[in-house]
């Protein structure tokens, strides 16, 4: 029985948060949320993030449309790097659904609901390999003057 309640309970989550992304959707718009992937990917590239990545996963997920992964090369620089990113997704009208950080700070997640952030210290991130589980969804180039998916 307990079970059924967790999973009964999980659906209610993503019940509810899949109402609030079609909520804020509306306000938002598409093209303003792969916006806000693509300069916030800028930002961790020019805070020195590295092996920065946009996965286009609509379609593919039910949670969210953009995942983000990037690796940080000190647990300061995670944690700082974050912060910018959160003040990035205030300039796009974008709230921060939640946040988790594990106790040494390898890996920082930020949840803007149509964006997943994940900041990784490199050995974590090989360890989780994101990458290779969302590994069929297209790349969305972010560098400078790259707007084009990669499909």
């Amino acid at each position: 029985m307990a079970d059924s309640e967790d999973r009964n309970l999980t659906s209610l989550s993503l019940r509810e948060k899949d109402a609030d992304r079609k909520q804020r959707r509306g306000a938002a718009g598409d093209d303003a949320v792969r916006r806000f992937a693509v300069d916030a990917a800028r930002l961790l590239g020019d805070h020195h993030c590295e092996d920065v990545l946009i996965l286009d996963v609509r379609g593919a997920s039910d949670l969210t449309d953009y995942i983000i992964i990037a690796s940080g090369t000190s647990d300061r620089q995670i944690l700082a790097v974050s912060g910018h990113v959160e003040q990035e997704a205030t300039t796009h009208g974008m709230a921060r659904y939640g946040r988790e950080i594990d106790a040494p700070a390898t890996w920082l997640v930020l949840d803007f609901v149509d964006v997943i952030v994940h900041l990784f210290e490199p050995q974590t991130r090989a360890h989780y390999d994101l990458e290779m589980l969302w590994g069929d969804a297209p790349k969305v180039e972010w560098q400078r003057g790259e707007e084009s998916s990669n499909e």
